[in-house]
């Protein structure tokens, strides 16, 4: 039985758009794959781990991750639970024109990304949900599945707008055990001692650490998880106080407050809005 589904959601001369679901039985590193088109995929939920040589890079709703065309890459799930991304392809000669130079090998026959991934802002993770949302359930007409697409393109690549990893390796290992620490239970009340403990060295080195390679606090970076999943979910609760509640929020209020801050709309509003009520 195959760990994969994968639902089409948009087809057509410039975009192509896919739900991708694994079910993550594959704990250690899988054979080596290729990608047959350069893709920017979005996991927006779950995690795993990409391996590209002697490379790996955390994908979880925070980053958008580059498959380019006939690269060899292997993929493992260290946390249980498997994972979801929207995969997005456009032609490459529309890459050409979206993508920064900063993100892009200026060598070479065909467009490449020169790196595996860069951490998305708020508005990319709501462009991810209301793009998946829309085109799952037939709300958006094609002319509008394209156009945004192309907006989340041109979002997460910006370079105002996404954020590269600039660290030592071995300081890069170590938010990757953090992230996939916070990724194994979104709702627990994680305390940095406990963090610091599961990383493996002090919580003051974990905290500068983390803030230089990722460019945010660890606490930030947990609550983007939390609401990245719940714009995951919003769609399956009638009950918002509860989803809240079991992604670790104290109240519908501090939800509902963190989710405005982050997405400009209340959980509600944004329900209305991506057509989910």
């Amino acid at each position: 039985m195959s760990q994969f589904t994968v639902t089409k959601l948009l087809c057509t001369e410039l975009v192509t758009a896919r739900d991708v679901v694994c079910s993550g039985e594959c704990r250690h590193r899988s054979d080596e794959e290729c990608a047959h088109a350069t893709s920017l995929v979005f996991p927006y939920r779950g995690v795993f781990l990409r391996h590209v040589g002697h490379d790996d890079a955390v994908a979880e709703a925070n980053q958008v991750l580059f498959f380019n065309r006939d690269q060899g890459y292997r993929i493992s799930h260290p946390v249980e639970g498997g994972d979801a991304c929207l995969s997005v392809d456009v032609p490459e000669e529309m890459l050409e024109e979206l993508v920064p130079q900063t993100h892009r090998n200026p060598k070479g026959a065909h467009f490449v990304f020169n790196k595996q991934r860069l951490r998305i802002d708020a508005r990319a993770q709501a462009l991810v949900a209301l793009l998946r949302h829309s085109l799952s359930r037939g709300s958006a007409e094609t002319l509008e599945g394209e156009t945004l697409a192309m907006t989340l393109i041109r979002r997460a690549v910006g370079e105002r707008t996404a954020h590269a990893a600039a660290s030592s390796a071995g300081r890069q290992k170590l938010v990757d055990r953090a992230k996939l620490a916070l990724s194994s239970d979104l709702a627990k009340r994680w305390t940095l001692a406990e963090i610091a403990r599961e990383t493996g060295v002090s919580p003051v080195y974990l905290t500068q650490a983390f803030q230089q390679v990722e460019g945010t606090p660890l606490y930030r970076y947990q609550l983007r998880l939390r609401l990245a999943r719940a714009l995951d979910l919003l769609g399956s609760y009638d009950d918002l106080t509860r989803l809240g509640l079991d992604l670790g929020f104290s109240s519908h209020s501090h939800f509902s407050a963190a989710f405005r801050q982050a997405y400009g709309r209340t959980p509600a509003e944004f329900q209305h809005f991506a057509g989910l009520r």
